[in-house]
């Protein structure tokens, strides 16, 4: 039996050469395709231009901020000799919204779209990079003198410095006293001296319309809240008697009115109104004028001896020395610093000088936080004895959830632009709108 062997070279000799000259179904096609495509591909380019369609030219989507005049590329891009540039130049974006620079004194301005970048989805154009702060922030340099802020901050995981309110020997310059620790101990004297459990909540809100427990029932003063750069809710609402704390500090005067209480106001309202009701009362209760008044007991250091007013006008007197005296002394003392006017009334309460913002340079909105009890982050509160602490939360409370790779490592984001702006939005100028309608959206839907 013959063996029939079989080598390469014998094996090359069944190929046929010349299988591309033959025609084939597979081949025809693949032909036509490749010369009807281009065909097609050229034949809607020259459609749009004709049509005056501007979708050849994007590179994407825009961002929904500026989704509106998709069709209208020439509302940002500068067109020379019927082309489109890349960039967009500052004067475009100025013509809508004049973001005023960072500092007077910065040596380096960045262009709109090198922070801003467009055409990359529905993204928001105000989420910029930490490359565009650090450019700078990494090695600070001014055009006149030495930096007010840190020199070198390149990361907020590693290289960040401590927030400024928590400064080393730096105290609250509130004038009021308050102590945190007492006001949150069980079993207080509340409204109708009902024992009451205070809880943070009770006194910080983050709405000016929410109604709050222990609001004042008497004399409301009107005061107005300073609006925060975020809206609506981002910061707390500043400290009111009236709104906060007139439930539980009652101010009554004199016994003579029962629950009657003078307005919280300045010693001047205070002395105005506690004459205009004496006087009422006077005319109105003759008889009271020529009672024996006895020292208040419930306090030891009134040692005054007991008086008998000759007159309505005398008793009137009277009677309005002794409750400024239990107020100035006593009741606004016991939250206010009194600084006396050489023993003429009335006298002078320093200003409360309650800290509105403790961040002056950066923003906090504690919206996105308000699934996290007070003490989680202002743990100090629990045990501050004094108006003089300063309870903000440090960086590292910050660091436990905020990283500069979140949110894609199960960490909220760290990035710059979560606290800082780059714009001096109270510099901001003025802007006109230019465009109508048919200009804005372009052709026709």
């Amino acid at each position: 039996m013959l063996r029939r062997t079989r080598t390469t070279k014998k094996l090359a000799r069944r190929i046929d050469l010349q299988y591309f000259a033959r025609p084939h179904a597979f081949r025809r096609w693949r032909f036509w395709l490749s010369m009807a495509i281009p065909f097609l591909a050229l034949g809607w380019l020259l459609t749009q231009v004709l049509q005056g369609g501007q979708t050849i030219y994007s590179s994407g989507p825009l961002a929904s901020a500026h989704a509106v005049f998709t069709r209208q590329c020439g509302l940002c891009h500068v067109t020379r000799a019927g082309a489109f540039f890349r960039d967009v130049r500052d004067e475009a974006c100025q013509s809508c919204h004049d973001g005023p620079i960072h500092h007077s004194n910065q040596r380096f301005t960045p262009t709109c779209s090198s922070c801003h970048t467009e055409h990359k989805g529905a993204t928001r154009l105000a989420a910029t990079s930490n490359a565009s702060c650090t450019q700078c922030h990494a090695k600070l340099l001014t055009k006149d003198g030495p930096p007010h802020f840190a020199v070198a901050v390149s990361s907020f995981d590693s290289n960040h410095p401590e927030f400024s309110g928590l400064a080393q020997g730096k105290t609250d310059e509130g004038k009021i006293r308050l102590n945190h620790y007492l006001h949150l101990q069980p079993l207080l004297i509340g409204p109708g001296n009902n024992r009451v459990q205070l809880t943070c909540d009770d006194c910080h809100r983050t709405s000016s319309s929410d109604s709050l427990p222990y609001a004042a029932m008497f004399h409301p003063v009107a005061g107005s809240s300073e609006p925060s750069p975020r809206g609506e809710g981002a910061n707390m609402v500043p400290i009111r008697f009236a709104d906060h704390c007139g439930g539980c500090h009652l101010l009554h005067f004199d016994k003579h009115f029962g629950d009657e209480q003078v307005p919280h106001d300045k010693p001047q309202v205070i002395h105005t109104f506690l004459l205009k009701r004496f006087a009422e009362y006077a005319a109105a209760h003759p008889g009271v004028v020529h009672e024996v008044e006895t020292p208040n007991r419930q306090m030891p250091q009134d040692a005054r001896i007991p008086r008998v007013a000759r007159s309505a006008a005398e008793w009137v007197q009277f009677r309005t020395a002794d409750a400024e005296w239990l107020l100035w002394t006593k009741t606004c003392r016991q939250c206010h610093l009194i600084n006396p006017t050489n023993g003429a009334p009335p006298p002078e309460v320093a200003p409360s000088n309650i800290s509105r913002r403790w961040l002056k340079h950066a923003e906090f909105d504690h919206r996105p936080h308000r699934m996290m009890s007070c003490t989680a982050c202002h743990s100090r509160a629990l045990e501050s004895h004094d108006t003089s602490d300063i309870l903000l939360p440090g960086i590292e409370t910050c660091r436990q959830c905020h990283r500069e790779d979140g949110p894609s490592k199960e960490v909220a984001e760290g990035r710059c632009r979560e606290c800082h702006q780059y714009h001096d939005w109270s510099q901001a100028k003025r802007t006109k709108g230019r465009f109508n309608i048919p200009e804005l959206r372009g052709a026709a839907d």
